[in-house]
């Protein structure tokens, strides 16, 4: 067996040791392993998820090999859990892998409990009434859910769980922190001893373009009170300024900062959604907060005093124009600094654990120091329950869909979905399931959708014919295409769940998951996110 480096060295690269150790300690159940559910969990047995628990009580039939690339013709007739958990072990061996031959409908009614036991379960092919029962037994026991379906040239992916935390959030694209516009007493002084007008040629095309753009900035400050650039003329006045400055036409730092003067003219302190995490009401901390809510708590005392309003400086700077030891004394302050304020979080945060009875070291330093240094790009996902989103979806935002041809057809499809487990519950088969039934099941389609649509509170809306009478064609069909795709969706955002394992709770580290309902529409090539 290949060592565990080589075999995840590329993903290594993107999410390092530290999400792959967590991807191994997490227990994932899938419910359905038809097309959808093989591929999403696919991908992540490939990535190396810790255990697989496979549930599914059908018999694989000859159909089933049209779009199921995990069974072959000698597995007709046998256990489609068997069978596909088999496939998936060999896939790679180092996942720990079980099936149990059960309908998940019947595990759902009779054994809400055995869910407990699982870091996330994977629901696929799921009609809505047993989604919204799902969704609830996995909110009670804190056991994040992922929802895939996909129906003939259509799909859907939704997260649920109460809160996801993200602190890698990887945004990307975001400002330096480079504190230009609000230098410590140690960068000032170090800038402070670089002079712009100095005659000799070499050691002025050498000055880092960030002691240029504090000194500039210092300069402006002293002869406009205390103020920065803020107007579109201002700005354009200071950029002439250091344009002034420049002595030679092959001055690449003055160039760099010019480029870079826009880092001066940011606000200072911190963003607005920086603030509303800080003032979240999760911020009183107790015995029962999460780790992440005790960094936030530590932060918010960090900002009000020692940070002087700001967030623990990140410590790294760009690549610029310099020689190599100013760029090494620079980089040395800059890092000083950051780890400053890394002592003083993790001062409070050991203050804080001791205060709500934990010990005092349960949060490792490498957490706080990674807290530290993505403090101004956390991110806190909340998500409705199932149910409220299907009863009591947000009323503008729909009317506005299904006035939008942006959006008409992505929310024609989500109402379809719906519309579809509806119809199966009235008349005992999907629409278009059986080709005799076709003439029949468009008017009854296209009534159940105007009677769903009716119910959110949407009187007197109507779908497009075209898309009720493509939903019939599909025939609840499970096409592997489409099941691939979908798959790949929820792999992908599952994948983003499980990069750190806290105490006692799920949070995540890196990347930030959609909030939504992503849809897929096939029949237009398109996929979008539908917030209800």
């Amino acid at each position: 067996m290949a060592e565990p480096k080589v075999k995840y060295d590329r993903q290594l690269r993107i999410w390092g040791e530290q999400g792959q150790t967590a991807l191994e300690k997490s227990s994932i159940c899938l419910l359905n392993c038809g097309p959808t559910g093989s591929e999403t969990l696919k991908n992540l047995v490939l990535g190396g998820v810790g255990s697989i628990t496979v549930v599914d009580g059908s018999k694989i039939e000859e159909g089933d090999l049209g779009n199921n690339f995990m069974v072959d013709e000698s597995s007709i007739g046998q256990s489609k859990a068997k069978c596909v958990c088999a496939f998936l072990q060999e896939l790679n061996d180092a996942v720990k892998a079980k099936f149990i031959e059960e309908y998940p409908e019947e595990l759902i009614e009779t054994n809400p409990s055995f869910f407990s036991q699982f870091t996330l379960v994977v629901a696929t092919q799921l009609v809505e009434d047993s989604m919204i029962k799902l969704d609830r037994i996995c909110r009670e026991a804190n056991v994040m859910l992922i929802l895939a379906r996909s129906y003939g040239l259509t799909g859907f992916v939704r997260i649920s769980l109460k809160e996801h935390a993200v602190i890698e959030s990887k945004p990307e694209h975001f400002l330096d922190d480079l504190r230009l516009n609000n230098p410590w007493p140690e960068l000032k002084s170090f800038a402070e001893g670089f002079d712009l007008n100095v005659q000799d040629p070499v050691v002025h095309k050498h000055i880092p373009y960030v002691i240029i753009l504090v000194k500039m900035a210092d300069e402006w400050a002293k002869s406009h009170g205390g103020a920065l650039p803020s107007t579109r003329e201002e700005k354009k006045e200071f950029k002439e300024l250091i344009k002034a400055r420049m002595v030679g036409q092959d001055e690449d730092n003055y160039k760099e900062a010019i480029e870079a003067s826009f880092k001066v003219f940011a606000p200072k302190g911190i963003s607005s959604d920086l603030q509303q995490i800080i003032n979240d009401n999760c911020i009183e901390a107790d015995s029962n907060s999460s780790d992440f809510w005790l960094l936030v708590a530590a932060l918010k005392e960090f900002i009000a005093h020692e940070g002087g309003g700001e967030t623990p400086l990140e410590g790294s700077i760009p690549d610029m124009t310099s020689s190599t030891e100013q760029y090494v004394n620079l980089q040395n302050i800059y890092q000083a600094k950051a780890e400053a304020d890394f002592v003083a979080i993790e001062r409070l945060v050991r203050s804080l654990l001791k205060k709500v009875g934990r010990d005092s070291n349960s949060i490792p330093k490498t957490m706080i120091k990674s807290f530290c240094k993505n403090a101004r790009k956390l991110k806190v996902c909340r998500y409705r329950l199932i149910e409220d989103e299907f009863n009591s979806p947000n009323l503008p935002e729909l009317q506005k869909y299904l006035t939008d041809e942006d959006y008409s057809t992505a929310v024609g499809i989500y109402i379809l979905l719906r519309a579809v487990d509806r119809f199966a519950a009235n008349y005992n088969s999907f629409p278009g399931q059986f080709d005799s039934a076709m003439d029949e099941d468009v008017p009854r389609l296209k009534s159940t959708a105007v009677g769903l649509l009716s119910d959110l509170g949407c009187n007197g809306a109507t779908l497009a014919e075209d898309l009720i009478n493509e939903m019939c064609r599909f025939g609840a069909a499970e096409l592997h295409a489409v099941a691939a795709l979908v798959g790949g969706i929820a792999s992908q955002e599952i994948i983003k769940k499980l990069h750190y394992l806290g105490s006692s709770q799920l949070i995540t580290r890196q990347f930030v998951p959609m909030s939504g309902t992503f849809i897929f529409n096939g029949i237009d090539h398109k996929s979008q996110l539908l917030s209800l």
